[in-house]
């Protein structure tokens, strides 16, 4: 089968509406009418459930843009190694991250995986630990820069180093003037976190499970950044790792005294899918970036 018909029925299952697909095809809606048709005759079933103009696909629909869509990513990247063995250092490579990787170390990656693959290009995107692990499962991500979680057996990690986590308070906190500090001394006051299936959630929560106690959550933000503000309004305490710009907050930063208040980072692929040129020479240089 073509793969131009496939590219019709995706984008026609994508507006449901022959118009705006043709429009964004750049074809005729009668020469698109056209081809949606042959393809079901070809297939044997109708894929859209129709009344006058309106569309609908259907669940014989569903199950085919499924299959069509992993069909169409297994040509795309079919063709970007190729590409890849005839002109090593080209490609693109899509890269996940934490929130708190965008600040500084992924800027810094970016600019010295430059210096030595001048023509390598890259898609990034920037969400929580959960999200990030389910667009890797799905075929979007080559590989996800993520702290440690419960990944599945089909899912590799490799530890590549650990940020230490510091409780952070207002400036003008009782605590502010300590040199470090125990858990146990900031334990039951009303504490600013991150949402729930976040990495740096999951260290924190494991830290005072370790230690003996229950998080008094007050208030679950998105990113650092806004735990910081809200910290400095004085509505709690958070830890955090050391991340760029928090110096423009009115928080002071204090070192734990616990074994285990840090998390580790590593990079997380698919452990049983072949993977592009180009994504096993950024896996390299990742490897040794960070080593």
């Amino acid at each position: 089968m073509e793969l131009l018909p496939l590219i019709y029925f995706k984008t026609v299952a994508h507006y449901e509406n022959m118009s705006r697909a043709a429009e964004q095809l750049h074809i005729t809606q009668p020469a698109l009418s056209k081809s949606i048709s042959q393809l079901e005759d070809s297939l044997g079933i109708q894929l859209f459930d129709r009344q006058g103009r309106t569309i609908r696909l259907n669940r014989y629909g569903r199950f085919f843009l499924e299959r069509t869509e992993q069909l169409l990513r297994d040509y795309d990247k079919a063709r970007e190694d190729l590409h890849n063995i005839i002109s090593p250092g080209y490609g693109e490579v899509a890269i996940g991250f934490m929130h708190t990787l965008g600040l500084k170390v992924i800027p810094a990656l970016m600019t010295d995986i430059r210096a030595v693959y001048p023509n390598m290009k890259f898609q990034l995107t920037q969400n929580n630990s959960g999200v990030l692990l389910e667009k890797l499962e799905d075929g979007q991500l080559d590989l996800c820069l993520i702290s440690s979680l419960d990944y599945k057996s089909h899912i590799f990690w490799e530890k590549l180093w650990e940020e230490e986590l510091f409780l952070i308070v207002p400036k003008n906190d009782a605590l502010s003037k300590k040199k470090s500090i125990k858990v146990e001394e900031f334990a039951h006051r009303p504490f600013i976190t991150i949402k729930k299936g976040n990495s740096l959630r999951n260290s924190v929560d494991e830290l005072f499970q370790q230690e003996g106690f229950s998080l008094n959550v007050a208030f679950e933000g998105e990113e650092v950044h806004t735990l910081a503000g809200l910290v400095e309004s004085g509505l709690g305490v958070s830890l955090i790792p050391s991340i760029k710009g928090i110096e423009q907050y009115e928080v002071q930063m204090i070192p734990v005294d616990a074994e285990n208040c840090k998390r580790a980072i590593g990079m997380v692929y698919l452990d049983n899918t072949k993977k592009s040129s180009a994504t096993e020479q950024f896996i390299s240089f990742v490897r040794d970036y960070f080593n």
